[in-house]
């Protein structure tokens, strides 16, 4: 019966909550720049579910996305702000405008999220916002400069949301995901990923479900009194 927004939820873990909160009788907004695969989700799952093109950096695009929320589904009582790049290279070949891009999807994306949730939240009587940061918003990363900065910025983030909406009655929470099998993996090298999985303790690769799991447990009700937590989904890796 909720409404939600799910940005990058056209693939990997994003598609996953999709098809997660849309089993679970959410109305689903799928938010992605991946306009095939975007559209092609949404006709398979059908009308509970539509696509928006979507650049999470974009303040007018944000507004178009919840416009299309409140018009389409009545309501907003969710956004996952799940879409997110990352670039690995040493810090001596990250250029200012790798770090510009990385800020803008993954940090000033969130920011935005969270900002356009809280007026349809508030006049909704509430409602929850899941940021997905990662392991590397946790712990320090080399060769990720940029990405462990907008990261470790949206764990920040979720902290001083939390605190500032409570009183909205809108719950701020993080998910802290491992190495998840996704095309994101893709940016790295098979000895790369291999050294990651290594060096977690449940030895293996998360599944996206996996996340869309503790994402749909933190949109939901069940979820009440949490806020401004910061959960680790990593097969023990931070610890």
């Amino acid at each position: 019966g909720k409404v939600a927004i799910v940005t990058g939820g056209a693939r990997g873990q994003g598609e996953a909550e999709v098809r997660l909160f849309a089993a679970e009788g959410a109305k689903v907004v799928i938010s992605d720049v991946l306009v095939d695969a975007g559209e092609a989700l949404a006709a398979e799952l059908g009308d509970a579910v539509t696509f928006t093109r979507h650049d999470v950096s974009s303040e007018e695009e944000w507004a178009n996305a919840v416009s299309l929320a409140q018009e389409r589904f009545g309501g907003l009582h969710v956004v996952v702000n799940n879409a997110g790049i990352a670039f690995t290279a040493p810090i001596v070949d990250h250029t200012v405008a790798d770090f510009e891009r990385i800020t803008a999807v993954n940090q000033i994306g969130v920011f935005l999220g969270i900002r356009s949730a809280i007026d349809p939240m508030t006049k909704g009587g509430g409602g929850s916002i899941v940021n997905i940061s990662s392991g590397a918003g946790l712990r320090a990363t080399k060769y990720m400069i940029a990405y462990a900065a907008s990261k470790y910025a949206v764990t920040g983030m979720t902290a001083s949301a939390a605190l500032e909406l409570a009183r909205y009655k809108i719950r701020v929470n993080s998910i802290h995901p491992g190495v998840i099998e996704t095309p994101m993996l893709g940016i790295n090298t098979q000895e790369m990923n291999a050294a990651m999985v290594k060096h977690t303790p449940m030895r293996r690769m998360g599944e996206p479900i996996e996340i869309a799991r503790v994402a749909l447990f933190l949109a939901s009700d069940e979820a009440s009194y949490m806020t401004g937590a910061h959960l680790a989904v990593d097969g023990g890796s931070v610890a």
